[in-house]
């Protein structure tokens, strides 16, 4: 009786969803009904980082598909591993909301095959390109890992602007929220085995496989949905994003090592300056969402939302800026396999 509550709690917790109104369950039809039946029957409830994409089906299938087939889909790391490196990327972003959730899933699996804070410790790790901690891991287990990694620098990014810090709605009294999360993380305890690998690919139209995914070539179900996912988020950003909104973060990410801007937002007023006027409030959420995302708050989104009002907008917006990011970051992991495996994979 308590998990149903929670789950019900959870489910609530999609009406504190900020900036945006999600499509409910009843009324989804399409892309994103048949993204919302598998996101509840492999994650067992419709959970508010994927839902909170559904003013945009594509990028909506696009995240989940990321989130599936590396978190969630069988394969051969140990999702104690899994959810590890989901912890350990959203404590470096300081992502309160993905830490609390995976953290809670985390505690209440055995130990992870690596040992949860090796790997947790090279999660955290992979948010600074200078770290170069060993991958601890073997070689066929990289690509999934990696994978879930440069998904929870994507989804942490789209987190810090669009939810809370817990996974559980504002209402839920603070004496029994202990017990809710112990709850919680026994409801998103997985199975012995995990859903077949491959079943959201058909969500996305196939797309050729971009050089930045030298790191998933050994898993093509992995390197198949990245592949797709990045397309879709491709085409989001030239609908919804700004050409010299693109430009300016491409280059200010091209020479990013991870490190954090600044205490202040005066940074982000700097770079887009040289901007037209009516793509700065564009371009400086944008880059707050790919270098600082926890310094997005009601007023940069209001700005930007004067001057494009949608929702799927803002949605497509957020997720390109946040997928950008992690793409970057993704070149330094690609690097750092040479860890795993004896011989270096060059980034992009």
């Amino acid at each position: 009786m308590v998990a149903v509550l929670v789950r019900f709690a959870v489910r609530r917790s999609l009406n504190d969803t900020r900036h945006v109104r999600v499509v409910k369950r009843r009324h989804a039809t399409g892309l994103v009904a048949q993204v919302y039946r598998q996101v509840e029957r492999d994650f067992k409830m419709l959970a508010p980082p994927v839902a909170l994409h559904s003013a945009s089906p594509g990028t909506l299938a696009a995240s989940w598909m990321v989130l599936r087939e590396t978190l969630l889909a069988e394969g051969v790391a140990e999702r104690a591993d899994k959810e590890a490196v989901a912890t350990g990327v959203s404590l470096a972003n300081a992502c309160p909301y993905c830490a609390d959730v995976h953290g809670m899933t985390l505690d209440a699996l055995p130990a992870a095959g690596a040992g949860r804070d090796v790997v947790t410790g090279w999660a955290r790790a992979s948010a600074a390109a200078g770290a170069r901690v060993a991958a601890p891991f073997p070689p066929e287990q990289a690509a999934e890992l990696i994978g879930v990694a440069v998904a929870f620098h994507y989804y942490n990014r789209v987190v810090n602007v669009f939810l809370g810090d817990s996974p559980l709605p504002s209402h839920v009294p603070e004496s029994v929220r202990p017990k809710a999360r112990k709850v919680l993380g026994g409801v998103m305890r997985p199975g012995a085995r995990g859903p077949v690998a491959g079943e959201s690919l058909d969500l996305l139209p196939a797309a050729p496989l971009p050089d930045d995914l030298d790191w998933a070539r050994s898993n093509p179900v992995v390197a198949e949905a990245f592949a797709r996912a990045y397309a879709e988020v491709d085409a989001a950003g030239a609908r919804s994003v700004p050409e010299s909104v693109r430009a300016l973060v491409g280059a200010r990410l091209s020479t990013w090592d991870g490190g954090a801007p600044g205490l202040s937002r005066s940074w982000s007023d700097e770079l887009t300056a040289a901007l037209p006027p009516a793509d700065r409030a564009a371009g400086k959420l944008a880059l707050l969402v790919a270098l600082a995302s926890y310094q997005v708050d009601d007023a940069v989104v209001e700005e930007f939302r004067r001057t494009a009002p949608g929702d799927d907008t803002l949605v497509e917006l957020t997720a390109w800026a946040s997928m950008a990011a992690a793409r970057r970051i993704s070149t330094w992991l690609a690097v750092g396999r040479s860890d795993v495996s004896g011989s270096s994979s060059p980034g992009t």
